[in-house]
């Protein structure tokens, strides 16, 4: 198991739909239990595959949620469906969304309250639940990965604008861009409070303030 370096908004990876796992093998097995490490050094709540530079049908979570659901865990080939998005404009201190792969930054979008997930596991077992709340955001959120789709290309014209000035100012939206969880400085600023998240409200908090 390894911790990867996470890459940043511009790396075409993340700008292209995944393909497909074919093969679901030891080469899986180890992909995913290094997104489990890269994932835990980022203080995420999730990740996709495409995150780490690999262009394949893979999520993770790690997310307390009201769903019944383990608060860690993985699907492979998933599809995602949910409610209807309201048409409102998103609460700036309810609905600020981050990412990983576009470190530090945050902004408000409007989600899907409830998400229903399809899939397998390494195993190839079927894995079906419903996820709701901030568990269903976080769902759309890698999904939305796996088809190319960062957070910042949903965002409404308000938001847009900040974001596009927000990745000009970081020298994004260029190949080349990454980031290494647990030696680089956390973006999101975890290292300075992490002690003071209780395991309680972990999720919740960090769903908010970092990215998935």
């Amino acid at each position: 198991m390894a911790v990867r370096p996470i890459v940043i908004a511009g790396e075409p990876v993340l700008h292209r739909a995944s393909a497909l796992v074919t093969e679901f093998d030891g080469d899986l097995r180890t992909l995913v239990q290094d997104m489990y490490e890269t994932n835990d050094a980022a203080n995420g709540v999730g990740l996709a595959a495409p995150q780490i530079g690999v262009g394949l049908r893979v999520f993770i979570w790690k997310m307390e949620n009201q769903d019944g659901v383990p608060t860690q865990g993985h699907v492979i080939n998933p599809t995602v469906t949910t409610s209807r998005i309201p048409r409102e404009r998103p609460d700036p201190r309810e609905e600020t969304e981050g990412c990983l792969s576009v470190p530090g930054e945050s902004f408000p979008l409007k989600r899907a309250a409830t998400a229903h997930v399809v899939g397998f596991d390494v195993d190839q077992r079927l894995i079906e639940f419903d996820a709701t709340g901030w568990f269903a955001r976080c769902m759309q959120h890698e999904y939305d990965h796996l088809n190319g789709t960062l957070y910042l290309d949903r965002l409404d014209d308000r938001q847009s604008k900040k974001a596009r000035k927000a990745v000009k100012r970081n020298g994004w939206g260029k190949p080349g861009g990454s980031w290494l969880p647990g030696v680089d400085p956390d973006p999101f600023g975890h290292d300075e409070d992490v002690d003071r998240v209780d395991e309680h409200d972990r999720g919740h908090e960090h769903a908010h303030s970092e990215g998935m």
